[in-house]
């Protein structure tokens, strides 16, 4: 994983909202339109909402999600709208009851633009799944969303690669776990400060001060890295393959194929009760 190590509890100041910022930065955000129905066919021209943007449809349509396919085009953050992501607040407090006031859920909503294919592909089951995979290890890496950053100093320093071209521009203890997955490392940072148009490798701190970046690191790394697997984690359960894969995708052999049997029971019970809470099945192949 990009850390195995636990985080230090710490309350940070919670920044400005993704929608708020556009709205400080480019003048006021538009309203949203009336959320987007998967039972409506809409034509060329016609604005819904979904997950807290606007999507305008350039041909017809129906029945296909804004954001994962390429018949909506993003017209931006809105504002006023309803969170229509498969995971509701409620169901977010109560994963997580007694997580750290800095993980928000609003800073999760903001964050779902950067990877809009992420719990908004395939049937309502497999989006849920996907959803309630993501936050079992979320949940499993920061211990309930408890912690922010790693708890153990020592390691601070061991996480920057100066092999790397660009080196540790922000300092050798720069690059420490942060975040609901413990997001570490100077190249790691440097990859996703690049994806997600930050610049994280000068400014790592930003994933301990602002909620919807520390989400973002999250879901860059869910959604396009492999790690130790074949696929990644999102790949694992739009396809088929399962929660199982989904663990050999952070983790691979430290837990998978007899690495950490324990360890992989834990995750397991983890996302049985996440996929409770969200009122879906857990489906198959949960091991590896």
């Amino acid at each position: 994983m990009l850390s195995s190590v636990l985080a230090a509890a710490a309350c940070f100041p919670v920044t400005a909202s993704a929608a708020e910022s556009t709205a400080s930065a480019t003048g006021p955000a538009a309203r949203c339109a009336p959320l987007w129905s998967s039972s409506t066919a809409y034509t060329q021209g016609g604005t819904v909402s979904h997950h807290g943007r606007n999507w305008t449809a350039q041909w017809w349509t129906r029945n296909e999600n804004p954001g994962a396919t390429s018949v909506w085009a993003d017209q931006g953050a809105c504002v006023g709208g309803v969170s229509d992501f498969v995971v509701s607040e409620a169901q977010f407090d109560a994963v997580f009851p007694d997580r750290n006031p800095f993980y928000t859920y609003q800073g999760l909503i903001d964050a779902l633009h950067s990877y809009p294919r992420f719990a908004n592909t395939g049937t309502p089951a497999t989006r849920a799944q996907e959803a309630a995979a993501f936050l079992t290890h979320a949940d499993f890496e920061s211990v309930g969303l408890r912690y922010v950053k790693e708890i153990n100093e020592d390691n601070y320093g061991r996480k920057c690669d100066y092999s790397q071209p660009y080196g540790c521009p922000a300092g050798q203890k720069a690059y420490y776990g942060r975040g609901p997955i413990m997001f570490s490392w100077n190249f790691n940072y440097k990859a996703a400060g690049d994806a997600l148009g930050l610049d994280l490798l000068n400014n790592p701190w930003l994933v301990e001060q602002d909620p919807s970046v520390a989400w973002q690191t999250a879901l860059w790394y869910w959604n396009t890295q492999n790690g130790p697997g074949t696929m990644t984690s999102h790949e694992a359960m739009v396809g088929g393959a399962g929660f199982g894969e989904t663990i050999r995708s952070l983790n691979g052999a430290l837990e998978c194929d007899g690495g950490n049997p324990a360890s992989v029971a834990a995750r397991v019970a983890a996302y049985e009760r996440i996929t409770g809470v969200l009122g879906t099945a857990p489906g198959s192949r949960l091991g590896c």
